[in-house]
Order: structure tokens, then sequence, then C-alpha cells
């Protein structure tokens, strides 16, 4: 199906014809243009987010470039770090796989991985499309630069996201020898090596192979292991050959393998909130009744007891072949890439020292193909991209969770009968639900971007996408008790009579589902812009865009009889409407530059997180959302005053709601009571029946779902800032010339919820960090010192709510204050 597709899309594409004399006269005229711009004091930065090289002023969207070297000045080594240099980028982790990653509050899904969804903001590393999100755990490989777009990406890349995408340039192969190494060290035992070396191998072949390495002691001190967890251990390799027989055509062969092995991810106590549960079955009468006390009520001691192994172990790499051939009036390119990601974790899923949850672990195993053709032309008048893209990828999980010998008293009711089942640690002891499930994904696309020069001034510039999309799973979960019987069945006629297996079925129930579906979708944008003055454009853009069909792949919801809700296997596309204004300005002779961008984004059946909070009957679900919004301003300056001083600050305002969702988990304070005929509506944009409102409040009272509609969207924070600067003087310093600098970078975020269902308990308060380094630069070398959270801020990364309902809210602290020096080379 694919390849016809391709193949029938490839025959349009032969009906582009530009003149050749206009695409060298544009060359010649882009080259005149950068030399001009590349003054003396001004700076000029090549992106090659339209697929073609051009400064980042020329670029009609909302862009954020950091280059190479301020992402290492200020130890933003990976995608999760980068949020600190651009604010409208959120990432959130609790372990590799879950991991999102988002762009003005939207992306993915808020909560626990799905293989069944699309990630809304694409990782590309070298235009190689990385499909798991766990790229973004990785540490930076020899990167040129990092291009954050911000808004919707469909008519130039490969694969269609609807939030943006973060395009990595990584320094290719040269014919020049080059070489560069860097090697820093700090406390909490933070080491961290770099080296890069480049050079011909002929007059037509050239190599380049770089290798970092990164450890780190923990942040969190394990009582129970006597070990320090959440820590840093990541090697990574890349190797590249250039072959270039003449000035037409090139082909770039990559190769890269990089692998963690972190004793992580824990968490530790944060708070307790009431739930609708009885006082008995709250968190803090339960602990009491084991004679269970957590070694700190206070996170930033930076304690934990988890009693459950953890380990974060996983490998990620591939291979890609890029050819890039001047073929008639425009340029040819090819990407062929394979990769892969094995996961193999074990994580302490009660969040507690009690033997609860003994174990829970999901590895998997991702092999992905992708090949893309793009031919771009650049004309006097007219401009174009048309592409093809085929993507194909299978992912298989083997997931694990099993019951300890503490469960039986936390999870099932309390009694005073000693014959009781809740009294017997037998009941739940050993209950284990061993998951097997697997993906298959194929999506192919056309797609393409013209640009009219109606005048010197006026550009208009439509593109368009026609993608299909079909995925098809498999999830089964067998339930076997602490004596390796099955349990076959949950059913009322299975259960009626006996208790032990009434109680083993609230925990683990079987199941088995095989979703599939696929969809074909057309979309498209239009923009306009428009030269006002040399230095300033201004320009208006609308998407109309998608996130393809989403599958559930970690088990159903039940229906009220006990019965799977096979209905919900299957999760609607989103529907996207993007407009944004935006004007790109440059002053001082190009010292200062300052851009200025608006946006509204509205999505209709946008792809949630729902979680029951149980243990195990269903972990989270994906659901439709009717209506979200998100929209803002940003702004983004930056000012060279001279060679001896620079600085920048950038800020945005993000106002991401639910319009419409009426059918979303009700948060902890609402949750674990009985539901039986209570409905819950806070507005007028949801019409129930049955009982409204204040049954709700009452305790051990919940309903079903609740109306959020109104609510703010989790993880975004409605106002956030980043800045720096950095002063140098000229010195000599052991016969050395250089330069003596001082920076300085931080970055401000205001609160924001980590449920997906706000909630009181799940607030977490804004913060501000701040960065200090200081050192002295010279031709080819650089010594400096850097402290990183100077004033020691406490902060929590993520909060996350404890299944069971029992009102626990476990987190993760930000990392303190950490101080180390950084010695850096290059010839």
């Amino acid at each position: 199906m694919i390849a016809r597709f391709l193949l029938l899309a490839g025959v349009a594409s032969a009906s582009f014809i530009a003149s050749s004399a206009q695409a060298q006269e544009a060359a010649q005229a882009a080259d005149a243009d950068n030399a001009e711009q590349a003054s003396p004091r001004g700076e000029v930065i090549i992106v090659t987010a339209r697929r073609r090289q051009e400064t980042a002023q020329e670029v009609p969207l909302a862009i954020s470039v950091i280059k190479g070297d301020s992402i290492e000045a200020t130890g933003n080594f990976n995608v999760i770090k980068l949020q600190q240099l651009a604010p409208t980028l959120q990432v959130y982790t609790t372990n590799p796989r879950n991991t999102s990653v988002n762009i003005r509050g939207l992306g993915v899904p808020f909560g626990l991985t799905s293989d069944g969804f699309e990630q809304g903001v694409g990782i590309y590393v070298d235009d190689v499309y990385n499909s798991r999100v766990a790229a973004a755990t990785f540490d930076f490989l020899d990167v040129a630069q990092v291009e954050v777009l911000r808004g919707p990406q469909g008519t130039l890349y490969g694969k269609n996201t609807t939030a943006g995408a973060i395009n990595i340039t990584t320094n290719q192969p040269t014919f020049d020898f080059e070489g560069r190494a860097e090697v820093t060290a700090g406390n909490l035992g933070y080491k961290q090596g770099k080296a890069a070396v480049s050079g011909p191998l002929s007059d037509t072949l050239a190599a380049r192979i770089a290798v970092a390495t990164t450890s780190r002691r923990g942040t969190i001190y394990n009582v129970t292991s006597k070990r320090w967890i959440n820590e840093q251990d990541n090697l990574g390799i890349r190797g590249q050959l250039l072959f270039k027989p003449t000035d037409n055509f090139s082909l770039t062969l990559s190769g890269d393998y990089s692998r963690q092995d972190p004793e992580c991810c824990g968490t530790v106590f944060v708070r307790v909130g009431t739930t609708q549960r009885a006082p008995n079955r709250q968190y803090d009468a339960l602990a009491a009744a084991q004679g269970y006390v957590v070694p700190s009520r206070n996170p930033y001691d930076r304690l934990t007891d988890l009693d459950t192994e953890l380990n974060a172990r996983n490998k990620i790499g591939g291979v890609s072949a890029k050819a890039v051939w001047n073929v008639g009036p425009g340029t040819l390119t090819s990407v062929t890439a394979w990769r892969f990601w094995d996961w193999n974790p074990s994580n302490d899923r009660d969040f507690t020292g009690l033997p609860i949850i003994s174990k829970s672990q999901n590895p998997s195993q991702q092999d992905q193909y992708s090949q893309e053709f793009r031919y771009n032309v650049e004309g006097r008048k007219v401009d174009f991209v048309v592409g093809l893209f085929g993507f194909k990828q299978r992912i298989d999980t083997q997931g694990t969770e099993q019951q300890g010998t503490a469960a039986a008293k936390w999870n099932l009711t309390p009694s005073t009968n000693p014959t009781n089942v809740a009294n017997n640690p037998a009941t739940l002891a050993g209950l284990t639900a061993t998951n097997t499930q697997w993906l298959k994904s194929e999506s192919a696309a056309l797609f393409g971007q013209l640009s009219w020069k109606v005048t010197d001034a006026l550009t208009i510039q439509p593109g368009a996408r026609l993608n299909y999309d079909k995925k098809s799973g498999f999830y089964q979960r067998v339930v076997t008790t602490g004596s390796g019987a099955v349990i076959t069945s949950c059913a009322p006629t299975a259960t009626a009579g006996n208790a032990v297996l009434t109680a083993q079925c609230s925990i683990y129930q079987p199941q088995i589902s095989a979703p599939s579906d696929s969809a074909w979708n057309f979309t498209y944008d239009f923009n306009v812009n428009y030269k006002i003055a040399r230095d300033i454009l201004a320009y208006a853009t609308y998407a109309k865009s998608f996130k393809t069909l989403g599958i559930n792949q970690n088990g159903l919801p039940l229906n009220s009889d006990n019965t799977v809700n096979y209905a919900a296997g299957t999760v609607k596309p989103e529907s996207v409407n993007h407009f944004e204004l935006g004007l790109k300005t440059q002053f001082w002779n190009r010292r200062a530059t300052f851009n200025l961008t608006a946006f509204r984004t509205e999505i209709k059946d946008f792809q949630a997180t729902v979680n029951g909070g149980q243990f195990g009957t269903t972990r989270g679900y994906l659901a439709n959302a009717d209506k979200v919004r998100s929209q803002g301003i940003e702004a983004d300056f930056k000012v060279v005053a001279s060679d001896r001083f620079t600085a920048y600050a950038n800020g945005a305002y993000t106002d991401a709601k639910y319009v419409k969702f009426c059918n979303a988990p009700p948060p902890p304070e609402l949750s674990g009571g009985s539901s039986t005929g209570i409905v819950v509506s806070k507005t007028d944009k949801c019409a129930y029946t049955g009982t409204i409102g204040a049954a709700a409040t009452a305790n051990q009272v919940s309903p079903p779902f609740v109306d959020i509609s109104g609510e703010s969207l989790p993880g975004v924070s409605k106002w956030a800032f980043s800045y720096g600067a950095e002063y140098n003087i000229p010195v000599t310093l052991l016969a050395k010339e250089g330069q003596l600098y001082f920076g300085v970078d931080g970055n401000y975020r205001s609160h924001w919820n980590s449920n997906a269902t706000p909630s009181i308990y799940t607030d977490v308060k804004g913060y501000a960090l701040t960065n200090f380094r200081a050192g002295f630069r010279g031709d080819g070398f650089d010594v400096f010192g850097w402290v990183r959270n100077a004033f020691d801020v406490n902060y929590i990364d993520n909060l996350q709510v404890a299944p069971g309902n029992t009102g626990l809210i476990a987190g993760t602290p930000g990392d303190p204050r950490t101080w180390g020096g950084t010695i850096k080379y290059a010839f």
C-alpha cells in the first residue's frame, strides 16, 4: 500500500519545472544578503527549518535557535535541559519512556506513556525522525545547533507534528583535519567527556567520529538500599562518512549508538491529600496500621525508602544514508534510516518502602524504518519543496506487575475479623499480571510547500499534505495467583461467593484486545509574509493540521458490568486549527534582534490520558477530550552591544485550557468513593442527567467522571522567561592571548499542575533558577568554572499521584546547586 502510494505521488512531483538560471541568481542574491548581514557587530544564524539554508530572520515562523557553543556553555546537554533556554518548550519525565515533550502546552497527553499515540512534537536529528521520545533523555552528540520550531509542521517535514519540531543538526565530516575535546568535573561526582575528530580519507571521502560520556551520583538517597538514586550514566558514539565525488552530489552515511544504565527513577514523599475513601483507608491510616513511617515528609531532604529494584536501562541507535543531488533546477534529497530502541526498566510503582507492589516493569523493543524524498527549487519568483515520506515501526512489550506481602492490608477494606481476606497476606501476595503486547504502525505522506514572491516585499506561501496512517495492536494480560493458578474470568458468575477471587479481581483482571484502525488526512497551511523594511518582516499563518488516530495499548477500561469496553480500543484523530501572527525585526545596525509572535491553536478531539487510579485494572488509557485551546504571546530579544557584551531575554505567556472535556477522570480529592448515581458538572457545556454538584463532595462519594471545561492543561506554566548575558575583556594569561569572561543565565516558570485533571494536591509552585560561569578562552581553548542553580532553590520537577486513591502524592525534586569546571580544546 505504502509503496504504491509513494510511486503514485512521485509521478506528481515531476510536474514542477523551474529555471536553472533563476535558481543560480537566487543563490547569488542569498549569498550577498548573508554577507551583508555578517557585520562585525551582528551575528548571522543559518537555519534549515524550511529545508533550505537561510537566515533565521528570513523565516516566517516562530523559531528558537540554540547554537552548540551556547548549549555547552550553559550545560544544557539534552532536550530535557534545553527547556531552560526555550520558554515555550516543556519537557517532563519520570523515566525515559514516560517523557513528555510539549510546545505551547501541546504535544502528547500528560501521564503514563502509551505506544499507541503519536508525538505532537517531532524530534529530528540530521533529518531523521525519532519516533521514541526517549531520545530526549540522551546526551547531545557533537551538535552544531538546535532549532525549536513552534506551531504545526507538516508541509515541510516527513512526519506530521501538531505542536512543533526540534530539529537537531550535528557537525558534519570535513575535508580539513580538525578535532576537539572537552572534559568536565563537578560535585556529586559529576564527570563528562566529549571528543570529536574529522578529516579527509581521500580527495572524495571524509570521516567524522564523536563520543560523549556523562556520569553523576544521584540526588536522592535511598535508606533501604543505602544508595543514591536518579543518577546519570550515559555513553554515546556517532560515526559519519561523507562521499563527495563532485560539487553536485554528496552521500553521508551515519551510525550512532547510545546507552543509559542509571539506577533510576525513584520518587520522594511530597504530601498527602484527603480523598473520598473511608478514613481508615486514607494513606496515614493505612501506613499506621502497618507501622510504616516514611523517612522524611520534607521532599527537599531528598530521602526515600523504595524497596523495589530501580533501573532505567535503555539503548538507542541506528544508521542512515542521506544523499543530496543537484538535479536540473533544484536539489533532490533522499534520507533513508533505521533506528531501534531497547528499554529495560524496573520501577517502584507504589512509591513507598512497603512491599505493596513487589515488581513493576515493562521492557520493550522498537524498530523503525523511514524513507524521505524531497525536491527543492529556489527561483527568482517561485521557490518550492515537494516531498514523499514513508514510515514503519513495530514495538513489542512484555510487562510484569506483581503484588507483595503488604498488598492485602493496603488495598482491601480493613476488617476486625481475623479470617477476613484483608488480614491474610496470601490473598494478594504473588498475584501477578503478565502483559504481552505489540504495535504495528505504518504511515505515508505526500507533502509540499510553495513560496510565490509576488513582489520584492510580499510573499505568499501555501502548503499541503496528504497522509495515510494504519495502526494495529495486540494486548493480553494473564493473571496468576501466588500459587501459580491462572485466573480465567472475573465475571460476576465467577466471583460470586468467592471472597479471595473477588479481592484478586479488584486488583488485576485478565484481558485481551486487538485494536486496529486506519485513516486518510488532508491538511494544509497558508502563510503571507511582508517585508516592511529591510530588517522588518511581518507574517500571518493559518494551518489546518491533525494528529493521527491512536489505539490503546495499556489495556482497556471496564464497563459498569465488569466487562471490557472494547469501544475504547481506538481514539479519533485530533483536528487542529492554528492561527499565528509574527513580527521579526533587527535594528541598531543589526546588533539587536527583537521578534514577537501571537498564536492561537484550537484542537477538536484532543487525545488525553485517562487514569482510573487503580493498580493494574487499567494503568491509563487514551480518550478524546472534545476541545482544547492554547493561545499566547512570545517575545525574543538579543543584543550584541559590542565585541565585549552580549545579552538575550525570551518570554512567553501561554494560556492553554480544556474548552470542553465532559468526561475527564476525577482528581484525587474526588476519587476513591462510591460513584453510584453520581454525576458532576461544573459548567453548562455538558448535558448530564443524575445528581449534580453537591453530592460529589460528601465523604466516600465519587463521580465516575467530571467536567473540567475551562481548566488549564497539565504541565503548562502561564508565564515563562529565560535570560542570559556575557561580558568579556581581552587579557594575556600565561603568555596566551584571549578573553576573560563572565556569564549569567537563568529561567523562570510560573506554577503548573502535574495531573491530567487539575488537582489541588498536584499544583507545582513556580521557581526561578540562576546559573553563573566565568573563564578564560583563546584560540582553540576554553577553561571555565560554573555553578548551576547558584542560589540552591528548592523546586519540584514533577508530581505523581500514587495508585489506589490513598491520597499519597510523590514527586521528584529538581537538581540542587551544582558546580564544577570545564576544559575545552579544539584544533
